[in-house]
């Protein structure tokens, strides 16, 4: 595979970049394999790389019924943090966030990681309580949280003119999460495929999985997609919102519903916030892309719904909400907005899990996956690769279910 560097950069741009090699392969579809991972997103992705760089399992084929990178890991904010609330969940973000910081080095592909602080802005005593509780938690497993006052947080958010103490919620203060950062979604995707290529791993865009197939035994033995069975002992679903839809054709159901996460993207402007601003009690959360753009995202549409676009009642909601506190905004005019689906557990925490068919494994559940792809490609690689597992993933798999074991971690944002 050819190294992306300065000088590689400056001897192609002779040539007027027309002999750079292609980042993946695509190589013929073969009958069998000793693993099919399905969906090429992030956790998908992720998992066969870590399966082959760290297990040494490369004979892997990552099917993706659409193009590489096209589904969840593209509809998202890029938020990558770990304040989280329950000592089973902060351990597993705190290693993804310090995975994701070396993430660049390893791939050898720019990720453009920018750690930029998250500010919670607080305005009810109530939430004021839970985060001060969260920050006791984080503590204790080295996430950085820390509580600041009113004047603090105005002086790291100077556009934030609103919100005073004539206001229905007045600002009381907030909390500082230095260890949050953002990136690009594409460049993750795209970099773990050019890792998982070189390992040997095979991508194969526009094949759509159809359905599980299962021997006499009961167990995996291969999927229908729409370019013929494939074969293999373990099949990995990796593909968001769908999890269901793929399972129950194994008639396997799972704990999930699957729900609607909106975002929009405002014109760009010159940088004008510096820092990820998330305002839990009006519901909503932003920060400014490398290319000027507001990156906004607002609570969750709590209807069960397979819809990727955006319902106006939820981006009326959240615009109300977010003038409230940033009314220059106001003369912003809006780009493009998208939805995504994302399949939530009865806890609202992930699922990374074996099943009860054998040879089928499942990651799924993610309230906002894109902070988690590192880390949980690397415990689903281990958990597949071993048959156990990982330490940071044991409290997540499916037998949480069976014995009432719930993990109750409601999502950090704008949950309500």
């Amino acid at each position: 595979m050819q190294k992306y560097s300065l000088f590689s950069l400056a001897k192609n741009a002779l040539s007027g970049h027309r002999n750079w090699q292609q980042a993946w392969r695509s190589p013929p579809l073969r009958d069998q394999y000793d693993v099919i991972v399905i969906g090429a997103g992030g956790h998908g992705l992720a998992t066969a790389y870590y399966l082959a760089k760290e297990f040494g399992t490369a004979n892997v084929a990552v099917l993706e019924r659409g193009w590489l990178g096209g589904g969840n890991i593209a509809r998202n904010t890029i938020t990558i943090r770990s304040n989280y609330m329950r000592d089973e969940s902060i351990p597993f973000y705190v290693k993804s966030v310090a995975m994701y910081e070396g993430l660049t080095k390893e791939l050898n592909f720019n990720m453009m990681h920018s750690k930029r602080t998250m500010v919670d802005v607080v305005q009810t005593y109530p939430k004021m309580r839970e985060l001060r509780r969260r920050q006791l938690t984080m503590d204790i497993y080295g996430s950085t949280y820390e509580q600041i006052s009113t004047d603090e947080v105005r002086r790291r958010i100077p556009a934030l003119t609103g919100g005073g103490p004539d206001a229905r919620l007045p600002i009381i203060g907030g909390m500082v999460h230095t260890d949050a950062g953002v990136n690009r979604h594409d460049a993750v995707a795209w970099g773990y495929a050019r890792g998982a290529d070189e390992l040997g791993v095979e991508i194969h865009q526009q094949t759509a999985v159809q359905s599980l197939i299962r021997g006499s035994d009961g167990a995996i033995t291969g999927v229908e997609t729409n370019r013929g069975t494939v074969r293999a002992k373990k099949v990995v679903v990796a593909v968001s919102g769908h999890t269901t839809t793929i399972t129950e054709t194994a008639g396997l159901k799972l704990p999930l519903r699957t729900m609607n996460l909106t975002a929009f993207v405002s014109e760009p402007v010159k940088p004008l916030v510096d820092v990820i601003v998330n305002c839990p009690d009006s519901g909503f959360y932003f920060s400014q892309s490398d290319k000027g753009e507001m990156v906004i995202g607002g609570a969750p549409d709590m209807g069960q719904s397979f819809r990727r676009d955006i319902k106006q009642n939820v981006f009326e909601d959240t615009v109300t909400s977010m003038l409230s506190l940033f009314p220059a905004f106001k003369k912003l005019k809006l780009m493009r907005q998208w939805g995504g689906h994302l399949d939530i557990a009865h806890d609202a925490s992930p699922i990374m899990s074996k099943t009860e068919v054998g040879g089928l494994f499942v990651t799924a559940g993610w309230w906002g996956g894109y902070k988690a792809i590192p880390a949980g490609g690397l415990a689903l690689a281990h958990l597949v690769a071993k048959g156990t597992p990982h330490p940071l993933m044991s409290s997540f798999t499916l037998d949480r279910f069976k014995h009432l074991d719930f993990i109750m971690e409601a999502g950090t944002t704008t949950a309500r």
